[in-house]
Protein backbone atom coordinates (compact mmCIF):
# COMPACT_ATOMS: atom_id res chain seq x y z
CA UNK A 1 0.00 0.00 0.00
CA UNK A 2 2.52 2.53 0.95
CA UNK A 3 4.79 1.92 -2.27
CA UNK A 4 1.47 2.53 -4.31
CA UNK A 5 0.82 5.24 -2.71
CA UNK A 6 4.57 6.70 -3.52
CA UNK A 7 3.94 5.50 -7.12
CA UNK A 8 0.50 7.22 -7.46
CA UNK A 9 1.84 10.54 -5.63
CA UNK A 10 4.69 10.80 -7.70
CA UNK A 11 2.38 10.55 -10.69
CA UNK A 12 0.34 13.18 -9.12
CA UNK A 13 2.75 15.46 -8.85
CA UNK A 14 4.52 15.35 -12.07
CA UNK A 15 1.07 15.59 -13.66
CA UNK A 16 0.64 19.13 -11.29
CA UNK A 17 4.25 20.67 -12.27
CA UNK A 18 3.31 19.90 -16.23
CA UNK A 19 -0.04 21.68 -16.26
CA UNK A 20 1.27 24.62 -14.59
CA UNK A 21 3.59 24.48 -17.79
CA UNK A 22 0.53 23.06 -20.56
CA UNK A 23 -1.97 26.22 -18.83
CA UNK A 24 0.58 28.75 -20.34
CA UNK A 25 0.93 27.30 -24.00
CA UNK A 26 -0.66 29.42 -26.70
CA UNK A 27 -3.82 27.39 -29.24
CA UNK A 28 -1.39 26.58 -32.06
CA UNK A 29 1.15 24.57 -29.96
CA UNK A 30 -1.71 22.81 -28.55
CA UNK A 31 -3.13 22.03 -32.02
CA UNK A 32 0.03 20.85 -32.71
CA UNK A 33 0.18 18.17 -30.31
CA UNK A 34 -3.30 16.92 -30.95
CA UNK A 35 -2.14 17.08 -34.50
CA UNK A 36 0.63 14.40 -33.53
CA UNK A 37 -1.54 12.59 -31.21
CA UNK A 38 -4.03 12.24 -34.60
CA UNK A 39 -1.00 10.53 -36.28
CA UNK A 40 0.31 8.77 -33.65
CA UNK A 41 -3.43 6.93 -33.67
CA UNK A 42 -3.44 6.53 -37.53
CA UNK A 43 0.13 5.25 -37.56
CA UNK A 44 -0.25 2.66 -34.97
CA UNK A 45 -3.48 0.82 -35.79
CA UNK A 46 -2.05 -2.10 -35.86
CA UNK A 47 -0.30 -1.66 -32.47
CA UNK A 48 -3.82 -0.58 -30.82
CA UNK A 49 -5.81 -3.69 -32.14
CA UNK A 50 -3.03 -5.93 -31.01
CA UNK A 51 -3.36 -4.67 -27.24
CA UNK A 52 -6.86 -4.07 -27.82
CA UNK A 53 -7.16 -8.24 -28.28
CA UNK A 54 -5.57 -9.29 -25.02
CA UNK A 55 -8.50 -7.55 -23.55
CA UNK A 56 -11.56 -8.98 -25.77
CA UNK A 57 -10.07 -11.79 -25.24
CA UNK A 58 -9.86 -11.49 -21.33
CA UNK A 59 -13.32 -10.52 -21.80
CA UNK A 60 -14.37 -13.21 -23.46
CA UNK A 61 -12.97 -15.67 -20.89
CA UNK A 62 -14.67 -13.91 -18.52
CA UNK A 63 -18.20 -14.04 -20.00
CA UNK A 64 -18.86 -10.08 -20.06
CA UNK A 65 -21.85 -9.22 -21.67
CA UNK A 66 -22.14 -8.55 -25.27
CA UNK A 67 -22.86 -5.03 -24.96
CA UNK A 68 -19.98 -4.33 -22.18
CA UNK A 69 -17.54 -6.69 -25.24
CA UNK A 70 -18.90 -4.14 -27.69
CA UNK A 71 -17.92 -0.81 -25.30
CA UNK A 72 -14.70 -2.75 -24.99
CA UNK A 73 -13.45 -3.09 -29.43
CA UNK A 74 -11.57 -0.88 -30.84
CA UNK A 75 -11.85 -1.85 -34.58
CA UNK A 76 -10.63 0.77 -37.46
CA UNK A 77 -14.23 2.51 -36.99
CA UNK A 78 -13.36 2.92 -33.27
CA UNK A 79 -9.89 4.49 -34.15
CA UNK A 80 -11.16 6.68 -37.04
CA UNK A 81 -13.73 8.33 -34.65
CA UNK A 82 -11.35 8.65 -31.67
CA UNK A 83 -9.18 10.54 -34.77
CA UNK A 84 -12.37 12.24 -35.84
CA UNK A 85 -12.74 13.38 -32.48
CA UNK A 86 -9.50 14.69 -32.07
CA UNK A 87 -9.54 16.90 -34.89
CA UNK A 88 -12.95 18.16 -34.32
CA UNK A 89 -11.36 19.43 -30.80
CA UNK A 90 -8.29 21.07 -32.93
CA UNK A 91 -11.54 22.88 -34.69
CA UNK A 92 -12.68 24.04 -31.39
CA UNK A 93 -12.10 27.74 -29.87
CA UNK A 94 -9.42 27.95 -26.94
CA UNK A 95 -11.39 29.24 -24.14
CA UNK A 96 -8.50 29.95 -22.23
CA UNK A 97 -7.64 33.47 -21.60
CA UNK A 98 -10.86 34.63 -22.78
CA UNK A 99 -12.04 37.83 -20.76
CA UNK A 100 -16.03 38.22 -20.25
CA UNK A 101 -18.58 40.10 -18.22
CA UNK A 102 -16.74 43.48 -18.04
CA UNK A 103 -18.33 45.77 -15.91
CA UNK A 104 -17.08 49.85 -15.63
CA UNK A 105 -17.41 50.63 -11.95
CA UNK A 106 -17.89 54.51 -10.97
CA UNK A 107 -13.97 54.70 -10.09
CA UNK A 108 -13.16 53.78 -13.34
CA UNK A 109 -11.92 50.11 -12.60
CA UNK A 110 -12.69 47.65 -15.20
CA UNK A 111 -13.77 44.71 -13.76
CA UNK A 112 -14.29 41.36 -15.63
CA UNK A 113 -13.57 37.51 -15.38
CA UNK A 114 -11.06 35.56 -17.49
CA UNK A 115 -11.07 31.74 -18.08
CA UNK A 116 -8.20 29.89 -17.17
CA UNK A 117 -7.64 26.52 -16.58
CA UNK A 118 -8.73 23.86 -14.10
CA UNK A 119 -5.16 22.66 -12.77
CA UNK A 120 -5.59 19.04 -12.85
CA UNK A 121 -8.26 15.94 -13.27
CA UNK A 122 -8.82 12.72 -12.44
CA UNK A 123 -10.84 10.56 -14.20
CA UNK A 124 -12.16 7.21 -13.40
CA UNK A 125 -13.79 5.36 -15.86
CA UNK A 126 -14.66 1.68 -16.79
CA UNK A 127 -14.40 -0.42 -20.08
CA UNK A 128 -14.26 2.25 -23.08
CA UNK A 129 -10.57 2.36 -24.14
CA UNK A 130 -11.84 5.48 -26.50
CA UNK A 131 -12.05 7.54 -23.17
CA UNK A 132 -8.45 7.94 -23.10
CA UNK A 133 -8.81 9.96 -26.23
CA UNK A 134 -11.67 11.77 -25.62
CA UNK A 135 -10.72 12.90 -22.20
CA UNK A 136 -6.79 13.94 -23.15
CA UNK A 137 -8.19 15.87 -26.76
CA UNK A 138 -9.95 17.90 -23.84
CA UNK A 139 -7.83 18.38 -20.98
CA UNK A 140 -4.79 19.48 -23.38
CA UNK A 141 -6.59 21.93 -25.42
CA UNK A 142 -8.31 23.23 -22.17
CA UNK A 143 -4.47 23.45 -20.71
CA UNK A 144 -5.19 21.07 -17.60
CA UNK A 145 -3.36 17.83 -16.44
CA UNK A 146 -4.95 14.43 -16.33
CA UNK A 147 -4.68 11.12 -14.25
CA UNK A 148 -6.34 8.20 -16.57
CA UNK A 149 -7.76 5.26 -14.11
CA UNK A 150 -9.27 2.98 -16.25
CA UNK A 151 -11.42 -0.13 -15.30
CA UNK A 152 -9.25 -3.76 -15.43
CA UNK A 153 -10.83 -5.00 -18.82
CA UNK A 154 -9.36 -2.07 -21.02
CA UNK A 155 -6.26 -2.31 -19.13
CA UNK A 156 -3.91 -2.91 -21.80
CA UNK A 157 -5.41 -0.78 -24.67
CA UNK A 158 -5.79 2.28 -21.80
CA UNK A 159 -1.86 1.58 -21.79
CA UNK A 160 -1.22 2.09 -25.47
CA UNK A 161 -3.74 5.19 -26.31
CA UNK A 162 -1.67 6.58 -23.34
CA UNK A 163 1.71 5.97 -24.29
CA UNK A 164 0.47 7.36 -28.04
CA UNK A 165 -0.75 11.06 -26.46
CA UNK A 166 2.46 11.06 -24.16
CA UNK A 167 4.28 10.93 -27.90
CA UNK A 168 2.05 13.44 -29.56
CA UNK A 169 2.76 15.87 -26.80
CA UNK A 170 6.66 15.00 -26.06
CA UNK A 171 6.76 15.89 -30.23
CA UNK A 172 5.00 18.85 -29.99
CA UNK A 173 7.81 19.92 -27.01
CA UNK A 174 5.09 19.99 -24.27
CA UNK A 175 5.85 17.74 -21.14
CA UNK A 176 4.08 13.89 -21.82
CA UNK A 177 3.31 14.08 -18.19
CA UNK A 178 0.42 16.59 -18.59
CA UNK A 179 -1.01 13.28 -19.32
CA UNK A 180 -0.47 10.12 -16.76
CA UNK A 181 -2.06 6.58 -16.46
CA UNK A 182 -2.52 4.31 -13.59
CA UNK A 183 -1.26 0.96 -14.63
CA UNK A 184 -2.56 -0.85 -11.16
CA UNK A 185 -6.11 -2.42 -11.37
CA UNK A 186 -5.87 -2.84 -7.53
CA UNK A 187 -8.97 -0.98 -6.10
CA UNK A 188 -6.61 0.47 -3.43
CA UNK A 189 -5.50 2.47 -6.66
CA UNK A 190 -8.53 4.13 -6.80
CA UNK A 191 -8.91 4.69 -2.79
CA UNK A 192 -5.40 6.30 -2.75
CA UNK A 193 -5.90 8.74 -5.97
CA UNK A 194 -9.21 10.24 -4.23
CA UNK A 195 -6.26 10.88 -1.16
CA UNK A 196 -4.66 13.48 -3.31
CA UNK A 197 -6.14 16.47 -2.80
CA UNK A 198 -2.83 18.70 -2.84
CA UNK A 199 -2.67 17.35 -6.56
CA UNK A 200 -5.74 16.40 -7.95
CA UNK A 201 -8.60 19.61 -8.12
CA UNK A 202 -11.43 17.55 -9.39
CA UNK A 203 -12.51 13.86 -9.85
CA UNK A 204 -14.85 12.83 -12.73
CA UNK A 205 -16.08 9.08 -11.94
CA UNK A 206 -17.76 7.39 -14.90
CA UNK A 207 -19.18 4.15 -14.71
CA UNK A 208 -21.49 2.01 -12.91
CA UNK A 209 -23.55 3.22 -9.43
CA UNK A 210 -21.23 0.54 -7.71
CA UNK A 211 -17.98 3.40 -9.05
CA UNK A 212 -19.85 6.24 -8.59
CA UNK A 213 -20.95 5.54 -4.94
CA UNK A 214 -17.43 4.45 -3.70
CA UNK A 215 -15.89 7.57 -5.23
CA UNK A 216 -18.86 10.05 -3.88
CA UNK A 217 -18.02 8.31 -0.25
CA UNK A 218 -14.35 8.27 -0.19
CA UNK A 219 -13.01 11.14 -2.29
CA UNK A 220 -11.34 14.29 -0.63
CA UNK A 221 -11.38 16.13 -4.01
CA UNK A 222 -14.41 17.50 -5.31
CA UNK A 223 -16.47 15.31 -7.68
CA UNK A 224 -18.29 15.46 -10.83
CA UNK A 225 -20.16 12.29 -11.25
CA UNK A 226 -21.11 10.81 -14.76
CA UNK A 227 -24.12 8.83 -12.88
CA UNK A 228 -26.55 6.28 -14.09
CA UNK A 229 -28.49 6.60 -17.77
CA UNK A 230 -31.66 5.79 -16.76
CA UNK A 231 -33.34 7.27 -19.75
CA UNK A 232 -36.79 7.80 -20.80
CA UNK A 233 -38.63 8.37 -23.88
CA UNK A 234 -42.62 9.05 -23.57
CA UNK A 235 -44.82 8.64 -26.67
CA UNK A 236 -47.14 11.51 -26.66
CA UNK A 237 -51.40 11.11 -27.29
CA UNK A 238 -50.87 13.49 -29.75
CA UNK A 239 -47.37 11.70 -31.38
CA UNK A 240 -46.58 10.70 -35.08
CA UNK A 241 -46.41 7.28 -34.48
CA UNK A 242 -44.02 6.99 -37.16
CA UNK A 243 -41.89 8.98 -36.85
CA UNK A 244 -42.20 7.56 -32.65
CA UNK A 245 -41.36 3.89 -33.44
CA UNK A 246 -38.29 4.73 -35.19
CA UNK A 247 -37.26 7.46 -32.37
CA UNK A 248 -38.07 4.19 -29.83
CA UNK A 249 -36.19 1.98 -31.98
CA UNK A 250 -32.96 4.04 -32.45
CA UNK A 251 -32.95 4.72 -28.72
CA UNK A 252 -32.90 1.24 -28.12
CA UNK A 253 -31.17 -0.90 -30.25
CA UNK A 254 -28.83 1.52 -32.21
CA UNK A 255 -26.17 1.23 -29.32
CA UNK A 256 -27.70 -0.19 -26.12
CA UNK A 257 -24.89 -0.70 -24.12
CA UNK A 258 -24.08 2.88 -23.42
CA UNK A 259 -25.58 5.76 -20.85
CA UNK A 260 -28.04 7.68 -23.47
CA UNK A 261 -30.40 4.04 -24.71
CA UNK A 262 -33.67 4.05 -23.89
CA UNK A 263 -34.25 2.17 -20.60
CA UNK A 264 -38.46 2.74 -19.99
CA UNK A 265 -40.70 3.70 -22.66
CA UNK A 266 -44.13 5.51 -21.79
CA UNK A 267 -46.92 5.68 -23.73
CA UNK A 268 -50.25 7.21 -23.37
CA UNK A 269 -52.94 4.86 -22.96
CA UNK A 270 -54.97 6.72 -25.93
CA UNK A 271 -52.77 5.60 -28.50
CA UNK A 272 -50.83 2.31 -27.01
CA UNK A 273 -53.42 0.00 -28.59
CA UNK A 274 -52.20 1.30 -31.52
CA UNK A 275 -48.91 1.83 -30.91
CA UNK A 276 -47.30 -0.92 -29.02
CA UNK A 277 -48.19 -3.79 -31.26
CA UNK A 278 -46.22 -1.84 -34.02
CA UNK A 279 -43.44 -0.89 -31.64
CA UNK A 280 -43.12 -4.66 -30.60
CA UNK A 281 -42.76 -6.16 -33.88
CA UNK A 282 -40.00 -3.63 -34.57
CA UNK A 283 -38.14 -4.36 -31.23
CA UNK A 284 -38.58 -8.21 -31.63
CA UNK A 285 -36.46 -8.04 -34.86
CA UNK A 286 -33.90 -6.45 -32.92
CA UNK A 287 -33.93 -9.56 -30.20
CA UNK A 288 -35.36 -6.79 -27.43
CA UNK A 289 -36.64 -8.30 -24.23
CA UNK A 290 -39.44 -6.43 -23.16
CA UNK A 291 -40.59 -5.94 -19.51
CA UNK A 292 -44.30 -4.45 -19.06
CA UNK A 293 -46.70 -2.65 -16.83
CA UNK A 294 -50.05 -4.43 -16.02
CA UNK A 295 -51.65 -2.56 -18.85
CA UNK A 296 -49.27 -3.00 -21.10
CA UNK A 297 -48.89 -7.28 -20.74
CA UNK A 298 -52.67 -7.00 -21.10
CA UNK A 299 -51.85 -5.70 -24.68
CA UNK A 300 -48.86 -7.77 -25.00
CA UNK A 301 -49.70 -11.03 -22.94
CA UNK A 302 -46.53 -12.20 -23.84
CA UNK A 303 -43.99 -10.14 -22.45
CA UNK A 304 -42.38 -10.33 -18.77
CA UNK A 305 -44.22 -8.18 -16.22
CA UNK A 306 -42.06 -5.37 -14.84
CA UNK A 307 -41.42 -5.18 -11.05
CA UNK A 308 -40.62 -2.25 -9.36
CA UNK A 309 -36.90 -2.45 -9.57
CA UNK A 310 -37.14 -2.45 -13.67
CA UNK A 311 -38.37 1.23 -13.60
CA UNK A 312 -34.93 2.31 -12.10
CA UNK A 313 -32.68 -0.09 -13.66
CA UNK A 314 -30.02 0.87 -15.93
CA UNK A 315 -29.89 -2.27 -18.26
CA UNK A 316 -27.49 -1.63 -21.19
CA UNK A 317 -28.71 -4.48 -22.75
CA UNK A 318 -31.54 -5.13 -25.03
CA UNK A 319 -33.77 -4.96 -22.35
CA UNK A 320 -36.94 -2.47 -22.52
CA UNK A 321 -39.36 -1.38 -19.77
CA UNK A 322 -42.35 -0.29 -20.68
CA UNK A 323 -45.61 1.42 -18.99
CA UNK A 324 -48.74 2.98 -20.57
CA UNK A 325 -49.38 6.43 -18.98
CA UNK A 326 -52.88 8.46 -18.29
CA UNK A 327 -51.33 11.36 -18.98
CA UNK A 328 -48.49 14.07 -19.58
CA UNK A 329 -48.11 14.34 -15.83
CA UNK A 330 -47.99 10.68 -15.03
CA UNK A 331 -45.21 10.37 -17.71
CA UNK A 332 -43.02 13.23 -16.07
CA UNK A 333 -44.03 12.68 -12.82
CA UNK A 334 -42.67 8.98 -13.50
CA UNK A 335 -39.60 10.26 -14.78
CA UNK A 336 -38.39 12.42 -12.20
CA UNK A 337 -39.13 9.72 -9.38
CA UNK A 338 -36.92 6.98 -11.40
CA UNK A 339 -34.69 8.88 -14.61
CA UNK A 340 -31.04 9.06 -12.96
CA UNK A 341 -31.66 13.13 -14.93
CA UNK A 342 -29.43 12.18 -17.59
CA UNK A 343 -31.68 12.50 -20.93
CA UNK A 344 -35.38 11.95 -21.42
CA UNK A 345 -37.41 12.33 -24.31
CA UNK A 346 -40.96 12.96 -25.76
CA UNK A 347 -42.64 12.37 -29.29
CA UNK A 348 -45.21 14.48 -29.61
CA UNK A 349 -47.09 17.12 -32.12
CA UNK A 350 -48.54 19.44 -29.75
CA UNK A 351 -45.98 22.44 -29.13
CA UNK A 352 -47.62 22.84 -25.51
CA UNK A 353 -46.95 19.45 -23.99
CA UNK A 354 -43.51 19.41 -25.50
CA UNK A 355 -42.97 22.91 -23.90
CA UNK A 356 -44.53 21.33 -20.52
CA UNK A 357 -42.20 18.56 -20.91
CA UNK A 358 -39.09 19.83 -21.37
CA UNK A 359 -40.11 22.28 -18.55
CA UNK A 360 -40.80 19.65 -15.87
CA UNK A 361 -38.75 17.26 -16.49
CA UNK A 362 -35.87 17.32 -14.47
CA UNK A 363 -33.10 16.27 -16.10
CA UNK A 364 -29.68 17.69 -17.60
CA UNK A 365 -30.70 16.85 -21.37
CA UNK A 366 -34.71 17.15 -22.75
CA UNK A 367 -35.39 16.44 -26.29
CA UNK A 368 -38.55 16.81 -28.23
CA UNK A 369 -39.07 14.57 -31.03
CA UNK A 370 -35.30 12.89 -31.48
CA UNK A 371 -33.35 10.43 -30.00
CA UNK A 372 -31.47 10.21 -26.56
CA UNK A 373 -29.01 8.58 -28.11
CA UNK A 374 -28.17 12.37 -29.40
CA UNK A 375 -27.12 13.09 -25.64
CA UNK A 376 -23.08 13.32 -26.47
CA UNK A 377 -20.40 16.22 -26.23
CA UNK A 378 -19.59 15.51 -30.31
CA UNK A 379 -23.41 15.71 -31.26
CA UNK A 380 -23.63 18.73 -29.32
CA UNK A 381 -21.16 20.34 -31.18
CA UNK A 382 -18.60 19.88 -27.87
CA UNK A 383 -16.14 17.96 -30.16
CA UNK A 384 -16.04 15.54 -27.31
CA UNK A 385 -17.01 14.98 -23.55
CA UNK A 386 -15.59 14.50 -20.25
CA UNK A 387 -19.00 12.61 -19.43
CA UNK A 388 -22.37 13.53 -18.69
CA UNK A 389 -23.04 15.59 -15.71
CA UNK A 390 -26.13 14.26 -13.82
CA UNK A 391 -25.50 17.14 -11.04
CA UNK A 392 -26.39 20.49 -11.26
CA UNK A 393 -23.24 22.07 -9.39
CA UNK A 394 -20.29 23.64 -11.99
CA UNK A 395 -21.74 21.59 -15.11
CA UNK A 396 -25.01 19.58 -16.23
CA UNK A 397 -25.04 17.63 -19.48
CA UNK A 398 -22.32 16.86 -21.24
CA UNK A 399 -18.97 18.04 -19.78
CA UNK A 400 -16.94 19.76 -23.05
CA UNK A 401 -14.21 22.04 -23.37
CA UNK A 402 -15.58 25.12 -21.59
CA UNK A 403 -16.51 23.27 -18.78
CA UNK A 404 -12.60 22.14 -18.33
CA UNK A 405 -11.86 25.89 -17.19
CA UNK A 406 -12.88 28.01 -14.10
CA UNK A 407 -13.62 31.77 -14.37
CA UNK A 408 -11.27 34.02 -12.33
CA UNK A 409 -11.89 37.60 -11.76
CA UNK A 410 -9.58 40.04 -13.70
CA UNK A 411 -9.37 43.83 -12.37
CA UNK A 412 -7.59 46.95 -14.44
CA UNK A 413 -6.84 49.87 -13.16
CA UNK A 414 -4.97 53.05 -13.33
CA UNK A 415 -4.23 53.76 -9.61
CA UNK A 416 -7.50 53.43 -7.77
CA UNK A 417 -6.76 53.22 -4.11
CA UNK A 418 -9.79 52.39 -1.96
CA UNK A 419 -10.99 54.92 0.85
Amino acid sequence: MDNMKAVLTGKARRVKLASREIALVNTGLKNLALQYIVEELDGKREEIKTENEKDLAAGIQKGLSKAFIDRLTLNDKRINEMIRVVQDVIKLNDPVGEIFDMNNRPNGLKVGKMRVPIGVIGIIFESRPNVCIEVASLTIKSGNGVILRGGSDAIHSNILLTSLIKKGLEKAGLPGSCVEVIESTDRESVLQLLKLKDYIDIIVPRGGLELIRFVEEHSLIPVIRHDLGICHTYVDEFANLEMAVSICYNAKVQRPGVCNAMETMLVHKSIAEDFLPVMKKEFDKAGVRLKGCKNTVRLLPDIEPATGEDWSTEYLDLVLSVKIVANLEEAIDHINDYSSHHSDAIVTEHYSNGMKFISGVDSAACFINASTRFSDGNEFGLGAEMGISNQKLHVRGPMGLKDLTAPKYVIFGNGQVRT
